[in-house]
């Protein structure tokens, strides 16, 4: 079995970060890492944002946070387990991280609400069927 593939502190860039956090699926995958403060395995989210998501598609979005070095993947017998980076990467880029995941929250709870039916919506809603 190859080795995982790790970058450096200094290898890590601000275009890697960002593109790795530039997929929904990778970024609430990660926030959810980061959350936990313990190493998740990678079968923790095959279903991430209540959507079911592949195995292989799974092990993709894990290959390019690994390789952006925003985790650190290690092997446990037949599983992977993923702990966050955040540390080494908050002394590289200060901030960079926290607000990227603050970021991420609010727009969860953005779409959480858009999603809830307001008491404007379902009059709407009554009055079209009509």
């Amino acid at each position: 079995m190859r080795p995982l593939f790790h970058p450096s502190v200094e290898d890590i860039t601000v275009e890697g970060i960002l593109h790795a956090l530039s997929d929904p699926v990778r970024v609430a995958i990660y926030a959810d890492i980061v959350a936990q403060q313990c190493s998740q395995n990678c079968s923790s989210f095959l279903t991430v944002s209540d959507k079911a998501i592949p195995k292989s598609t799974l092990s993709q979005h894990f290959k390019a946070l690994r390789e952006a070095g925003l985790i650190r993947g290690e092997r446990h017998g037949v599983e992977v387990r993923n702990t966050p980076r955040c540390a080494e990467i908050e002394q590289r880029f200060p901030g960079l991280l926290q607000a990227i995941v603050n970021a991420h929250a609010i727009q969860l709870k953005g779409a959480t609400r858009a999603k809830q039916p307001t008491a404007k919506k379902v009059a709407r809603r009554t009055a079209s069927s009509k």
